[in-house]
């Protein structure tokens, strides 16, 4: 009897022992990353532009206050729009940092030493409290673990203790503990905090959590079925923002317990590089630098240019060999060491209503919404307080990276590339950003290199329509409108085909002669093509549009109401190319005007060439525009012998001499052949009702294509022959 409890007692203490060396091993980790990696993180960004780190620390030392503050900072103002506290913050963090860090010139630097612990002293006295719960529950808590992690002895012996009600805020329990990436950094900052306390208990129950985060849950907060993120109910595209953020945590505490008793499952780290690899770097321009479309009310923050970090990818390869070629790209793009990605893709997210298209010189997205999905999320914080129109449509385009960089202050709100829209005396309030879709029928087909974009775009902020759609390819892409209607008789309405920063000379070629523009603005005639920083425009019949190419001046405190917004005049060339379509467009009779009208087709159409020439722009190309009005949008490449149509109604179009292709319902349609031999179908359908399509092709049999149904509605099938 006593052998057998002697030998149970021998295995629970050798089982604690093991547990409490896992756990030594895992904080030691963290320490060793914090060190190597804490500039890198999306939290530090937020505080810090890490290029003035030293001149950050050195200004906190000379500067702090006996009691524990800094006079720069604000320390009455904790609202939404204040809470320049975070300052105070960002003082502790990054001089916790470079007092770790071997290679700075305040490596253990007694005075910099002084400095945390009374800045530290200071706050957790004052405990201030933000209006904006981020900033109580997540970035102090999470700053707080990290300083105490990397301080460890250097911290005067009562701090820690006397900061627990501070860092416990952040703890699972929390209302705001919400599924997705709040809930993820929430436990982050827990679990750091029960190493800290030894506290093995709570944290393998915290770090479970953590886990359980790596999970589809499609229709809620968090990772979609297509590896887009929705981080709140409305289900509004997050991927590039919280979802990256979501996923940086993950990956942390992949390679944190790795190798011990607490190591991710298999599934959950496979799920977790298949979203990062298909949802977050597709969602990336070239694997490495951020993608204009997909951005929401970050917009309007100043910011450093950047590639995004290879350091989340780094550690994916330290833990799983699951995809690693592919990781090992991407971190050679993001490291400089390779210029251009290998892959070309496309691919439509078709829980979040985002398109995006790949090639080794350009990187494109088409950003809309339905009846199925907001637009945008809301001006939290009174941010992106112009952010009404980004998602009608909106098609961003990118070759150098740098094309729309900081823009935002100067930009005007309401050409946004792509977009059709009502010119107004002014936008909206900030409340009325966010608005639900009012169609159905909204998708893309792709058979996962090229692709296809239907909108029946209907604006929920002033009902103006349009049937609009994209067609892309290798080397160019096609962008349609058609039906274009509004019921306003004293605003203009205006598709944009872009709006960037200026680079250089601009020419055009009016009547099939080629001049340089003077900068000013520019009402056209007769127009073939527009070039501008190594991008073509092109129009298939001359053309009358509105160019400017001119200084443009703004504030970021105008469009981004944060107080520590720039308040200087901001002056920045830019580029806009539009078509004006006048006042009351009729091209389609409104559901909401009374009695008979008369209906003339408005529409539009233009070419994009990406990395091209002015001379290459004269010669023949390979498109052909099949349709283009309210029923039927369809283009075909000669080149690849390839027809995409965008059917609004059932109808037929004629792809070739005697071949004529039927569908006997809305949809969205690629048809690639070889000679007179059809290749392959991939087909789509964006307004989500039907379970078939019937398609007929001249001289073959009738085609029956099963549509995927349920969370896989919309996304496209292909069939190959």
């Amino acid at each position: 009897m006593y052998s057998k409890i002697s030998f149970l007692l021998f295995i629970f203490i050798i089982t604690n022992i093991s547990a409490q060396k896992n756990l030594e091993i895992i904080e030691k980790r963290i320490e060793k990353e914090l060190v190597s990696t804490l500039n890198t993180s999306d939290m530090y960004l937020y505080l810090i532009d890490s290029n003035r780190e030293e001149a950050i620390v050195q200004e906190a030392i000379n500067t702090i206050n006996d009691e524990g503050s800094w006079p720069s900072i604000n320390y009455k103002d904790l609202s939404l729009t204040g809470y320049e506290h975070k300052y105070h913050i960002r003082n502790l963090v990054v001089s916790t940092l470079l007092y770790n860090k071997k290679e700075s010139k305040f490596y253990k630097n007694p005075i910099l030493k002084r400095t945390i612990n009374k800045g530290l002293r200071y706050w957790i006295e004052k405990d201030f409290k933000s209006a904006n719960w981020w900033h109580n529950i997540v970035l102090v808590p999470t700053s707080f673990t990290n300083i105490f992690i990397l301080m460890n002895d250097d911290v005067d012996s009562d701090l820690f203790e006397k900061a627990q009600p501070i860092i416990k805020r952040a703890t699972k329990t929390s209302h705001w503990a919400r599924q997705s990436g709040d809930r993820v950094k929430i436990c982050s900052a827990e679990a750091k905090n029960y190493l800290l306390t030894k506290d093995q208990e709570n944290f393998e129950s915290t770090l479970a959590e953590i886990e359980d985060q790596i999970r589809l849950n499609t229709g809620k907060r968090g990772i979609q079925n297509d590896y887009s993120f929705h981080h709140r109910v409305h289900r509004e595209n997050n991927t590039a923002t919280y979802g990256l953020g979501f996923a940086n945590v993950l990956v942390e505490w992949a390679l944190f317990v790795n190798k011990t008793k607490y190591a991710f499952s298999n599934e959950k780290i496979k799920l977790l590089v298949d979203f990062y690899l298909d949802g977050i770097v597709k969602q990336t321009a070239f694997g490495k630098s951020p993608e204009t479309g997909v951005k929401n009310r970050e917009i309007t923050r100043i910011q450093e240019y950047k590639l995004y970090s290879s350091t989340p990818l780094e550690y994916l390869l330290e833990v799983t060999k699951y995809r690693k070629d592919e990781i090992k790209e991407i971190i050679k793009l993001r490291k400089g060491k390779l210029q251009k990605p290998s892959l070309s893709f496309s691919k439509f997210f078709w829980q979040s209503e985002l398109f995006v298209i790949q090639r080794p010189n350009y990187f494109s997205s088409v950003r809309m919404y339905s009846i199925r999905n907001r637009n945008t999320e809301l001006a939290h914080n009174s941010e992106g307080i112009f952010n009404h129109h980004r998602s009608d449509g909106s098609n961003h385009l990118e070759v150098t990276g740098d094309e729309y960089f900081n823009i935002w202050p100067v930009y005007d709100w309401q050409k946004i590339p792509g977009a059709t829209i009502l010119q107004k005396k002014a936008l909206p309030n900030q409340h009325q950003v966010q608005k639900d879709g009012l169609t159905n029928f909204v998708g893309a087909t792709t058979d996962g290199v090229y692709g296809t974009v239907g909108f029946d775009f209907i604006s929920p902020h002033d009902f103006i329509r349009a049937k609009k759609s994209w067609f892309f390819f290798d080397d160019e892409y096609v962008c349609l409108g058609a039906g274009i209607a509004s019921n306003h008789f004293n605003n203009t309405v205006v598709t944009t085909i872009n709006q960037n920063l200026l680079h250089g000379d601009v020419l055009v070629s009016l009547k099939n002669k080629t001049q340089s523009l003077e900068k000013g603005e520019h009402k056209l005639s007769d127009v073939n093509w527009v070039y501008h920083n190594g991008i073509g425009y092109v129009f298939p019949e001359p053309i009358m549009v509105n160019l400017s190419n001119k200084t443009e001046s703004g504030r970021w405190s105008d469009i981004n109401l944060q107080s520590t917004s720039p308040k200087g005049l901001v002056e920045k060339d830019v580029f806009k190319l539009w078509i004006d379509h006048g006042k009351r467009p009729q091209g389609e009779n409104l559901w909401f005007y009374p009695g008979k009208m008369d209906t003339k087709e408005v529409t539009y159409q233009y070419i994009v060439v990406p990395k091209t020439t002015p001379e290459k722009l004269n010669e023949q190309n390979n498109i052909k525009i099949l349709s283009n009005n309210s029923k039927i949008q369809a283009v075909k490449h000669t080149g690849l012998n390839m027809t995409q149509v965008v059917f609004y109604k059932a109808g037929s179009v004629k792809i070739d001499d005697g071949i004529t292709l039927t569908l006997d319902s809305p949809g969205i349609i690629i048809v690639k052949m070889e000679g007179s031999t059809l290749k392959s179908i991939s087909a789509s359908d964006p307004s989500r009702n039907m379970s078939k399509f019937h398609l007929s092709i001249t001289g073959r049999e009738a085609i029956v294509i099963d549509l995927p149904q349920g969370d896989n509605a919309g996304k496209s099938v292909t069939k190959k022959y």
